[in-house]
């Protein structure tokens, strides 16, 4: 999306691996000036403060002006989770741009000379049926390149496996031991098992020889009671 907005570098997944602060800033004034290029923003990202206040005016301004909110804290951290951000505005600038080129093929005749320039700024009305496309563009973006740094992991980790060489014997080991203490925990659940049915009927036993102590002392009473 940005080669087709005109940005003039090459930009790829590596160089947002680290903490890219200059990219990232270089990127969001190049955006925000596609977007309204009579758009004012400091310059300055030397030290913390100018980064943090540089920051905080691009948030600002794409809130007010677009109704885009972005969070202040990724993009300064510079790293993959700003191009989440970053692909929020690529986005509007892309469906705008989609819009105006649409629109304009439908106005021109077949032999009309076809001209592309146009003021986004002045596209904002057009935009609220593109918004929800461009929402849904920057959650695929997003996850996408999320599965991509993983990737990266995954290749390390599968190019580390692969070099080992298996040793048989301990798998053969590892495996026997893992029967061991399922058979372990087997009989433990068995005996578990056997000691609640026998705890059953040492307590029925109990119930039964109540119930009969129970019915002696009812007869006794009443043998009292005719006696009297």
């Amino acid at each position: 999306m940005m080669r087709a907005l005109g940005y003039p570098r090459l930009i790829s997944l590596e160089n947002f691996r680290y903490s890219n602060f200059s990219l990232v800033a270089e990127i969001l004034q190049w955006l925000v000036k596609r977007y309204d290029p009579n758009a004012e923003l400091p310059d300055d990202i030397d030290t913390e403060q100018d980064r943090v206040i540089f920051i905080k005016s691009i948030v600002q301004f794409m809130a007010t002006k677009a109704y885009i909110k972005l969070n202040a804290r990724k993009l300064y951290m510079a790293d993959g989770y700003a191009v989440k951000e970053l692909l929020k505005l690529t986005s509007l600038l892309y469906e705008a741009m989609k819009t105006k080129v649409e629109n304009d093929l439908e106005s021109l005749d077949e032999d009309s000379h076809m001209n592309f320039n146009f003021d986004i700024s002045s596209k904002l009305g057009d935009l609220k049926i593109t918004r929800h496309l461009a929402s849904e563009i920057t959650m695929k973006g997003a996850s996408l390149y999320d599965l991509l740094l993983k990737e990266i992991d995954l290749r390390e980790n599968r190019s580390s496996v692969l070099s080992k060489q298996l040793d048989i014997t301990e798998i053969e080991q590892g495996i026997k031991n893992a029967t061991k203490g399922l058979e372990e925990e087997i009989q433990k659940t068995n005996t578990m098992i056997e000691n609640i049915a026998a705890d059953e009927a040492n307590l029925e036993a109990k119930i039964e020889k109540r119930k009969m102590d129970l019915e002696r002392n009812q007869k006794r009473l009443q043998t009292l009671k005719s006696v009297r």
